[in-house]
């Protein structure tokens, strides 16, 4: 008899809770949003079964020992993933159309404000009983408004790693629901003349512009902001291997077997932290709450900004890119190309958008880096 009881409760039936049933859903939910939806499948596949496994009694996947326990220590509680993960964003980036017209850089600078305002909004929530951030939690969960999520885990795992899986998992949600989130935002601050105006064709970037590129935003990193020279500096070797051209197998290994290694494992890592005792508290809702207010704000300021810039340029400017000014590459041009077609079904916005949007991942980068000196 006490050989059954000892059976009975070494099975999942007799140690299963309602919080880790909860966040086993959460995970499911995940893998429906990337496999039926297709909402960032690449990294909420391997988030969504990684909130599974770490939820199921007694195995013990995210304790001390367990297999995701060591992902999460060798990869997000070190920053190596985040940083290998943007050496092959930096590989696979085409700078051209910010090199052509440089001024898309204010477009990726204005898109940083809703980081900022997040902060503030963070700092706030304190006034609310069950609030209790810290400075250094504000600053983690202000960069969910870059819509960067490896800037965001970076960023997470240096300052606040107890609110990582909160705030990994709402930058890359808010990264996959760009196509909802950013449309209405963009129409409600534009015209539909505004919507329609046609931008002229870009300039030829020589080959030279793009290899001295990466070499100056990373001289221009080093002396005025080191404390963002890792995630810049990744970027920036990711993208000379790119277009140097003299290393076409390791910027092809960086653009694919690298980076998706890394993803499998980053995401896994992610999982392990949305574990039902971590996850299921009021400090995650206003997380989540933050993360929304956030990168609407961010996306608000980068279409005011193009709208700004295009009273005062010499060039038409379509007040639309300015919302490709957030991290999300590249998801939000792809929006904004999309939005201006329906105004004018001539008007490809694609390459110029492609501008801030790059930008706006040098942006998140930087915006991490000043948090990091100032809160660090």
């Amino acid at each position: 008899m006490e050989g059954l009881i000892n059976l009975w409760q070494a099975t999942g039936l007799a140690n299963f809770t309602w919080p880790a049933l909860c966040m086993m859903a959460v995970g499911c939910g995940l893998l429906y949003l990337a496999i039926a939806k297709g909402f960032e499948p690449l990294l909420l596949v391997p988030i969504g079964f990684g909130a599974i496994l770490t939820n199921i009694p007694v195995a013990g996947l995210g304790d001390p020992g367990g297999l995701l326990y060591y992902v999460y220590y060798i990869g997000i509680d070190s920053g190596v993933f985040p940083l290998l993960i943007f050496m092959g964003v930096g590989a696979m980036t085409d700078f051209s159309a910010l090199i052509a017209n440089p001024k898309m850089l204010l477009l990726g600078a204005a898109a940083q404000f809703g980081i900022f305002a997040t902060l503030f909004g963070a700092i706030l929530l304190n006034f609310i009983p069950g609030f209790e951030f810290t400075l250094q939690d504000a600053s983690a969960i202000a960069i969910i408004g870059g819509a960067d999520g490896p800037t965001a885990i970076f960023l997470a795992s240096k300052l606040a790693p107890e609110l990582l899986g909160a705030i990994a998992v709402a930058a890359y949600s808010y990264m996959a629901l760009v196509p909802i989130i950013q449309p209405p935002i963009m129409k409600a601050l534009t015209t539909k003349e505004e919507r329609q105006i046609a931008m002229p064709q870009l300039r030829h970037v020589s080959k030279t512009e793009k290899i001295l590129f990466p070499l100056a935003v990373l001289g221009l990193t080093i002396l005025f902001l080191p404390a963002a020279t890792p995630l810049v500096g990744m970027f920036c070797l990711g993208n000379l291997m790119k277009e140097c051209g003299v290393v076409d197998r390791l910027s092809k290994t960086v653009q694919n077997e690298l980076i998706n290694i890394t993803t499998i494992f980053l995401g896994l890592a992610v999982g392990s932290k949305l574990a039902a005792d971590q996850f299921l508290t009021i400090e995650t809702l206003g997380i989540l709450a933050l993360g929304a207010v956030a990168f609407g704000i961010g996306t608000g300021t980068g279409v005011l900004m193009a709208k700004t810039m295009n009273r005062f340029s010499n060039t038409p400017i379509n007040p639309l890119v300015g919302a490709a000014g957030v991290s999300a590459v590249p998801m939000a041009a792809r929006v904004v190309n999309k939005v201006g077609l329906e105004s004018n079904p001539h008007n490809f916005l694609l390459m110029h958008a492609m501008g801030p949007n790059v930008a706006g991942v040098l942006g998140s980068a930087v915006a991490a880096g000043i948090l990091l000196a100032l809160v660090g």
